[in-house]
């Protein structure tokens, strides 16, 4: 029993290592954008980064092809900048495009409760397509718990986004309800849908 637990502990870090390795930094690079774990290894002070729901497992689908990675594209935790703890969030764009799904959304409500709970601040570095349709309503779910946990915060303890890539759909609304939002020069984009849904609606 517990050699078939720690054969699936490997293999779930054997996953992480190859989706966080070499290949997958280079095609961020390639885009002029830094990995996610990069982002947080100038964010915070070294030897201080702590992360949280590092093998979560992504939700099962019915339909539509899901890339099944420890983590489901985001990484959560905690650290200190500046010598000041700190909460984190930030997407990887190399998972399914950063997109959002119930478990990727559970990881980041989890971390905005510790942050309310110990008064720190939350940190959200986004990369993210936006919701992860193959999830279709559990997706949706998701950003309302996020959405709530913003409005929650807001005046308790300080909100910052950093948008560092694409932003879309689901993904826009919360840094809209933090109080500080950045981006980042030539690669941040924020849009509430896409060309070809507004020519739809719009005729």
């Amino acid at each position: 029993m517990h050699s078939k637990q720690y054969n699936e502990f490997e293999e779930r870090t054997s996953k992480l290592s190859d989706i966080r390795g070499p290949k997958a930094a280079e095609k961020q690079h390639s885009k002029g954008k830094l990995t996610a774990w990069e982002r947080i290894a100038i964010l915070f002070d070294e030897g201080t980064f702590e992360e949280t729901g590092r093998y979560a497992a992504p939700s099962d689908v019915d339909f539509g092809k899901v890339t099944k990675i420890p983590g489901d594209g985001v990484i959560t935790g905690f650290g200190k900048i500046h010598g000041r703890l700190s909460f984190v969030y930030a997407q990887d764009f190399t998972v399914m495009g950063g997109s959002l799904g119930a478990t990727h959304a559970t990881k980041i409500v989890k971390v905005m409760d510790m942050a309310m709970k110990l008064g720190a601040p939350i940190i959200g570095l986004i990369d993210s397509g936006g919701a992860r349709i193959q999830e279709g309503v559990s997706s949706l779910a998701g950003y309302t718990n996020i959405f709530h946990r913003n409005v929650q915060a807001s005046g308790v303890i300080p909100q910052i986004s950093v948008i560092m890539g694409p932003a879309a759909g689901g993904a826009v609304y919360s840094p809209a309800l933090t109080d500080f939002s950045f981006m980042t020069n030539l690669t941040s984009y924020m849009f509430v849908t896409g060309p070809n849904v507004v020519k739809e609606v719009l005729n």
